[in-house]
């Protein structure tokens, strides 16, 4: 298996009492004191308290703002180890509108975003995962996968000796674990590779825009599957080396300190930080020296983590940056492309089309079109609702 970030109840997770003290402001025996809780509901009083906590926070990332943008942001080209292209730089509005008419509304551009749904039963699971790509020119079309999970248990002649396999492989902690493990790899691993793969073999337009790092986690690991990871760095491979006209934009609060950055920038400007190479060669360093995935990762990361910058742009003081990442000999065409997008729908500032990516996935992969499909089955079945529990609410 890979080296996975570990579980909550991992010992080498945990931290001590004085570091929770230190992150929010008391003890954690205080925390846990029922005698501190509020009984019932005070709307006044949470209200009071969430608007203390947060000027307090606005006011002191106000403060490092100007620190940040004053003394920092034009140290960042100088840095030790810095590509060349680093720095802080500006796109024009003039510049954004040239994009809008040559490449995005021509449909010139096209994203590709993908989504997974899945049902879970004691005989049956199963997982849908459909990937969507579109421009401004309409849909360029539409893709999807379908796997179904069975307990499997070893055959045999004896039917009682069959069953009582069958109700121990389902207790055994370990098979569940794997099956947790095998659900997380339809849903995540398969789904980032697809998204990837439909970028590069099935999308013919100039430029191309996805979603997250393009080096996800779970495609350089290969989600502890040697041959996911080795269709993935043939996808990325062909996308660095062959396709270059790209940009991922994420829409997580991942590299937190780079938005820290990004958000002493003003409007219409964007920061050239680093390449690829170092964040995936720190995902590597953990694996075991003998494990088959390594030489494998180790080599492509070598020879094209470089070609990858990470940056971050801004297109409104009112909204948050956003994480961007692109091959460096178009990256500032592709910060311009991504920033192009984002301004049209200026209140969320990020790519459109990714948003109508997602909304076309919904649209036709969505949950309730599957959830319908599958209680029609099993009612062709004959089981109507004996294997159809109620959809868990709590996370």
């Amino acid at each position: 298996m890979a080296d996975e970030t570990p579980p909550d109840d991992d010992e080498s997770n945990l931290l001590g009492d004085q570091e929770f003290r230190s992150t929010f402001g008391e003890d954690l025996a205080e925390a846990l004191n029922l005698q501190t809780w509020n009984p019932g509901v005070d709307p006044t009083a949470i209200m009071t308290r969430f608007q203390r906590e947060v000027s307090t926070s606005v006011q002191k990332e106000d403060r490092m703002r100007q620190v940040i943008r004053t003394e920092l942001l034009p140290r960042l080209a100088g840095r030790k180890r810095a590509p060349p292209e680093s720095g802080v730089f500006r796109a024009y509005g003039k510049e954004l509108a040239t994009i809008h008419e040559g490449l995005l509304f021509p449909g010139n551009v096209v994203a590709v975003l993908g989504t997974s749904v899945s049902h879970e039963s004691l005989p049956l699971g199963i997982t849908q995962i459909g990937v969507a790509a579109v421009g401004y020119q309409g849909s360029a079309g539409t893709f999807s996968q379908r796997l179904f999970r069975k307990d499997l248990t070893a055959k045999d002649t004896n039917p009682l000796r069959e069953a009582i396999d069958y109700i121990a492989n389902r207790h055994n902690s370990k098979t569940v674990s794997h099956r947790e493990i095998l659900s997380r790899l339809a849903h995540r691993g398969i789904r980032t590779y697809a998204e990837r793969a439909v970028l590069v073999d099935k999308v013919t337009a100039e430029w191309r825009i996805g979603q997250g790092n393009p080096f996800a986690h779970e495609l350089l690991t290969g989600s502890g599957h040697l041959s996911l990871l080795k269709s993935s760095l043939d996808v990325l491979e062909r996308l660095v080396r062959d396709q270059q006209k790209f940009v991922f934009v994420s829409n997580a609060q991942m590299e937190r300190g780079l938005l820290t950055l990004g958000l002493a920038l003003d409007a219409g400007e964007y920061i050239i930080f680093e390449t690829l190479e170092r964040q995936s060669e720190q995902l590597l360093h953990s694996w075991r020296a003998t494990d088959p995935r390594l030489p494998l990762a180790q080599k492509f990361v070598q020879t094209y983590g470089k070609d990858v910058l990470l940056g971050v742009f801004r297109v409104s003081g009112r909204t948050a940056p956003r994480l961007f990442y692109a091959h460096r000999e178009h990256v500032h065409l592709a910060a311009r492309v991504a920033m192009a997008d984002s301004v049209l729908r200026l209140e969320k500032s990020y790519p459109l089309l990714l948003d109508v990516a997602e909304l076309t996935c919904r649209s036709v992969f969505g949950e309730d079109g599957f959830e319908g499909l599958v209680q029609d089955a099993y009612a062709q079945a004959g089981a109507h609702l004996q294997y159809l529990l109620e959809r868990e609410s709590r996370r």
